[in-house]
């Protein structure tokens, strides 16, 4: 097993679990130094840094170019990078894409879905390569859902949830991340899941880590902020200062 993964898995119940988004080399080398245990080069960039609407306009090549960068800068954390849509659609698409996602440098990569990719999920980990999965709200199927909502209301979402951390386990995945998921119901998940769970909108301290975009931890997307986004500083605010005084001290040639 690789040793981050161990040093990872090892912390469940011990210690909280970090991880956060990158998309670039000075970002993720950052992110590194500051001892995160995880990088997620998440389909998310497709949002916060190409202008996308949603993660569904995403490309293999997109998470190539960036994951390589990210690669590069990071020597700690464990570095994840985001599956596409589309890009693993059967067992022997997803084991593709995964390979070429750990030649560009990763060293796990990440999936949507739980009952419906369980084979997916273990035809890639029998490749020896680690996955980590991701159940609850599934950004990729937006559309199909018609926009985001959170997971978990009822008794039946509720089930079916619990029924796709099984299935992630069974497959062979170290982690999964519980997205937009009833607080509770994220709880009663990560009490019953042997591997480790990481939330992102399902409440603090409900699961055995947390997933956070940069962008809204930092404030550098001023444009849209999730409502369960907690922000730690506002670069958006300070690069626009710096950008204002700069512009003032411009002087014509005499």
């Amino acid at each position: 097993m690789n040793e981050k993964i161990a040093n990872i898995i090892s912390k469940k119940g011990k210690q909280p679990i970090s991880e956060l988004t990158a998309y670039d080399y000075p970002t993720a080398r950052l992110l590194d130094e500051a001892g995160v245990d995880m990088i997620l080069v998440g389909d998310s960039l497709g949002m916060v840094m190409l202008g996308y609407p949603d993660t569904t306009h995403v490309k293999l090549e997109h998470m190539l170019h960036h994951g390589a960068a990210v690669a590069r800068a990071a020597k700690n954390a464990l570095v994840i990078v985001d599956m596409p849509i589309h890009t693993y659609d059967t067992p022997a698409q997803a084991l593709e894409t995964a390979r070429a996602l750990m030649e560009m440098g990763a060293e796990a990569v990440k999936l949507e879905g739980g009952v419906d990719k369980e084979e997916h999920i273990r035809t890639i980990v029998q490749a020896g390569i680690p996955v980590q999965g991701h159940i609850g709200l599934l950004p990729q199927k937006v559309k199909d859902e018609g926009g985001f909502r959170m997971k978990g209301k009822t008794e039946e979402e509720a089930a079916a949830i619990m029924r796709d951390m099984e299935a992630v386990v069974r497959a062979g995945a170290f982690s999964v991340v519980i997205e937009c998921t009833k607080h509770s119901v994220a709880a009663a998940i990560t009490q019953t899941c042997p591997i480790v769970t990481i939330g992102i909108g399902a409440g603090l301290g409900t699961c055995d880590g947390e997933v956070s975009v940069i962008h809204d931890l930092v404030g550098s997307y001023p444009w849209f902020v999730p409502g369960f986004a907690r922000p730690k500083a506002n670069v958006a605010a300070e690069i626009t200062r710096a950008v204002t005084e700069w512009k003032q001290q411009l002087t014509l040639p005499r």
